[in-house]
């Protein structure tokens, strides 16, 4: 059985396609990686931005209670991000937590 002419030239523009991403992939893997940044760092950076959230709430419900902003919508807004952050951080730390049980439950 011969193969069509219009088959084996898709073949052959497919085969050479291959080879130049070969050719990206491998450059790309070439360069060495920007070092990782730490499980720790990132969750302190995330606890840092949490408290910030929970410190400006705290700061924009005391100043509107004072009367000294009137813009509730911004409150609101705020009271919210406030919340899902605080919301997020106890669902990491459940996750954190359960996963050290399950690695204290193993048997070596």
């Amino acid at each position: 059985m011969a193969i069509p002419p219009i088959a084996l030239s898709a073949y052959q523009n497919a085969m050479a396609r291959t080879g130049a991403i070969d050719s990206k992939v491998s450059r790309s893997l070439a360069k060495p990686a920007a070092p990782a940044e730490g499980f720790g760092n990132m969750l302190t950076d995330s606890l840092k931005n949490v408290n910030d959230l929970q410190n400006t709430k705290s700061d924009m419900v005391q100043s509107f209670a004072s009367g000294e902003t009137q813009n509730v919508h911004e409150l609101m807004i705020n009271l919210q991000k406030a919340g899902v952050a605080m919301q997020m951080t106890t669902a990491v730390r459940g996750k954190v937590l359960e996963a050290y049980r399950e690695l204290v439950k193993m048997q070596f």
